[in-house]
């Protein structure tokens, strides 16, 4: 298995112009890690701002005057899906600039979104189960405790027992394999579930995914949804289900 030698990350970005700083300032710290490690890694930080209509394409450009690993990318899909995907093809095109092979096994694309918070070693311990043998990394997510419900906190985990080789999918903390990502035909364009999609085409062709709760990222207790069937849209439905539903 080919080594890792470029890295991206895609964060795409519908109207976060409150969270899109924090988010981006874990990423861009855990890219500082990553390069601190293995210096001869090259990170590339791709912000899709989808439809956005608030001050998120402000925030990250500000960002991105201080930080060149920063590039933005305008599209109009209204679709998670479809910025993950165009975000990915941008890193594609740019690893090829590079003069790596298009969709390169040495290229790996790190995906999470602009309401999370991942930790510091989140791309230097993928780098590493990709470096043993991983075409994919399927890490966890848990609601941000400062900003969850207390009652849908306790419900959530009730659910959601985290541990390694958990069953769970998450676009927020999801690395996959350039070479893997290509031929198990990439991001669908959906507005929700695109990464369990994903997830289900690289088993079907054989690659290896590697579930592990080692890298846990925090993400948005909020229940306004973003996308129809995200991950506020379940907090929400998890809110009003009965507790004797939850016991059994």
């Amino acid at each position: 298995m080919e080594r890792i030698g470029q890295l991206a990350v895609v964060i795409p970005v519908h109207n976060e112009q409150e969270l899109l700083p924090g988010a981006l300032s874990a990423v861009r710290a855990a890219a500082d890690v990553l390069q601190a490690h293995r210096p001869a890694i090259t990170v590339t930080i791709l912000v899709v701002l989808d439809s956005c209509t608030d001050g998120s394409p402000a925030v990250a450009g500000r960002l991105a005057a201080v930080d060149r690993r920063i590039t933005l990318l305008q599209v109009t899909f209204r679709s998670v899906g479809g910025s993950r995907r165009a975000g990915i093809r941008a890193a594609l095109l740019g690893s090829a600039g590079d003069g790596l092979p298009y969709a390169s096994p040495q290229l790996w694309l790190a995906n999470t979104d602009a309401d999370s918070f991942v930790p510091p070693d989140w791309l230097l311990r993928q780098v590493e189960l990709a470096d043993r043998g991983a075409d994919a990394v399927l890490g966890t997510v848990e609601p941000d405790p400062e900003s969850t419900d207390g009652d849908i906190l306790r419900r959530w985990h009730l659910r959601h027992p985290l541990g390694e080789d958990h069953p769970h999918v998450h676009g927020a903390n999801l690395g996959v394999r350039a070479s893997a990502y290509a031929l198990a035909g990439g991001f669908p364009r959906l507005r929700s579930h695109e990464d369990r999609a994903l997830v289900e085409r690289l088993r079907k062709h054989g690659s290896t995914v590697w579930s592990t709760d080692t890298i846990r990222v925090r993400t948005s207790g909020r229940t306004d949804a973003r996308a129809p069937q995200g991950f506020g849209a379940y907090l929400l439905a998890l809110r009003r289900e009965p507790a004797a539903v939850l016991k059994g």
